[in-house]
Order: C-alpha cells, then sequence, then structure tokens
C-alpha cells in the first residue's frame, strides 16, 4: 500500500492537483496503483471513471468509482469527454488514446509511459509522468487516511515468499484485485 498510494497521491494530487467536482479518469483501476487512485480521487471531491476489466467493474464501482467501462468490451474513448485528469499506469496505445478524452488544459498523468510533450501539446493539454520516491510526510497523511478508513488496502491474496514466482505470475495475468502480499516466515 505504501507505494502505490503514494505514486496515486503523487500523481492526483501533486502533479494534476485533482479538485472537487472535476472528473478523472483512473485506467487499470482494479491494480495496484488504480484502487489507491480511486479513493484519493473520492477524497479530492472528484468523479471518478475507471476502466476495468468486466470481472472487475464491481470491485471499481466499490471503490467508489460513479463510472466503469470494461476496456475490453468498449473503447473508454467512447464513453469518457472532457475528462481534467487521466490517470495511466499502463501505457502504450492506452497512453496515446488518452489525450482524447481530456478537456482543453486537461492532464494526463503516467506512471508508465514519460511524457509525450508533442502529443500534449498538439491536443492542448499538460502531459506529467510520475516517478515515485520516498516522502515521509505524505506516507504520514496516506496512513492517518487509511486509520481513518477513508484509504483501504486492497489484499488479492497472501503468498508464502516461496511462492514468489507464482505471484509474479498472477501479478502479469492481469487480473489482480490491489496488491499481492509475500509473506516472509
Amino acid at each position: 500500500m505504501p507505494m502505490a498510494a503514494v505514486t496515486a497521491w503523487q500523481a492526483l494530487v501533486d502533479a494534476a492537483d485533482l479538485r472537487p467536482g472535476q472528473t478523472v479518469l483512473v485506467h487499470a483501476a482494479a491494480g495496484g496503483v488504480g484502487h489507491p487512485a480511486v479513493h484519493i480521487a473520492k477524497l479530492r471531491g472528484a468523479h471518478a471513471i475507471a476502466t476495468a476489466g468486466r470481472d472487475n467493474l464491481d470491485f471499481v464501482r466499490g471503490l467508489g468509482a460513479e463510472t466503469a467501462i470494461d476496456h475490453r468490451a468498449r473503447p473508454f474513448e467512447d464513453e469518457v469527454a472532457e475528462a481534467d485528469v487521466v490517470l495511466d499506469p499502463v501505457g502504450g496505445d492506452v497512453y496515446r488514446r488518452s489525450f482524447d478524452v481530456l478537456r482543453p488544459g486537461g492532464v494526463l498523468v503516467s506512471t508508465a509511459e514519460v511524457p509525450d510533450e508533442a502529443a500534449a501539446k498538439g491536443h492542448g493539454v499538460r502531459a506529467r509522468w510520475i516517478e515515485n520516491g520516498p516522502n515521509g510526510a505524505l506516507l504520514r497523511e496516506i496512513v492517518g487516511q487509511v486509520e481513518r478508513g477513508r484509504l483501504r488496502p486492497t489484499v488479492h491474496e497472501v503468498l508464502p515468499l516461496a511462492e514468489a514466482g507464482r505471484a509474479h505470475e498472477i501479478s502479469q495475468a492481469g487480473h489482480v484485485h490491489g496488491k499481492l502480499v509475500l509473506r516472509v516466515g
């Protein structure tokens, strides 16, 4: 939870300056960075739209997303327009297509891809890249939000350290709700 929530906070609060009433599209909202991002969007008073696989739609709605889009069933750009912020932990084609759903002046924050400044300028938006780093004050803030029940870590599965390879396989399959935890000892 610490790294994922810090990354989501830095993306939405620090880089995007997400404000009450704004609309944010969170890609891969069932994943490690996505699920705390939906909570943080709600903490900030924003309208959260989430992309996820069909099996994860109820999960992301339960996190607080008002709209949940099955990214395999239809293109998200058919459902989203004029978003203030897009958080993209996926990269590639998702990153490139995300420019099209932002309002002029909006911001695309990626944790997966270095900003394409030319594409951002061409769309009249900003592009930011988050590279997570240690931040004690922010970590204390996140711990406080967890203690107050405003941020809820989601653990998909706890596995013994000896099954780290299996955990990696589960992660790469792309059907994880929240985080996988390896138990030491």
